[in-house]
């Protein structure tokens, strides 16, 4: 079946894209399945002549919109998430620890300017399609870069001088 194919060629570019989205770590399997759902139900109409991967975005970034929302709704109670031990193993420490700051600077930025600097600069999307896929201007999208990189910055220099004060 070609789109379960397609999904499966996809599933590490999306296991990460819903990551720096911000979707929680116990939500991840759940975000994938319902954009595999979504990829499923509109496979017969998509132009499988375009790159499969702006859409996929588009779709993820709007399914952890939707569980963002929820989560925030959601009366937290402690002991209810607790956090997974395997995610965190020994090897690569110094790559996992630059990935974690990476993370957290990209929590820290407002949804609209880290959507618009992940797509951009670490999945490579050109800002016309920035623009058409988040229904924004051109400038829009320039504006939001720019501004996103400024606050990527500072948030990842405050994360660094944190982790020296512990």
């Amino acid at each position: 079946m070609a789109c379960l194919d397609a999904f499966d060629r996809e599933l590490d570019y999306l296991f990460w894209t819903v990551q720096r989205l911000g979707a929680r770590t116990n939500d991840t399997d759940d975000v994938l399945q319902d954009v595999f759902a979504v990829l499923h139900k509109n496979w017969s109409t998509l132009d499988t002549t375009r790159p499969l991967r702006p859409w996929l975005f588009g779709v993820a970034f709007r399914i952890v919109q939707t569980y963002r929302r929820r989560q925030a709704r959601e009366t937290p109670r402690d002991g209810l998430d607790p956090t997974d031990a395997a995610l965190d193993p020994e090897g690569a420490l110094q790559s996992q620890q630059a990935l974690a700051l990476l993370t957290a600077a990209l929590q820290r930025l407002p949804e609209a300017r880290r959507s618009v600097l992940v797509l951009h600069e670490l999945e490579g999307v050109e800002v016309t399609e920035i623009a058409r896929k988040l229904s924004i201007s051109k400038f829009g999208v320039y504006a939001r870069l720019r501004k996103g990189r400024k606050e990527l910055a500072s948030a990842v220099r405050w994360l660094q001088r944190e982790r020296v004060r512990t």
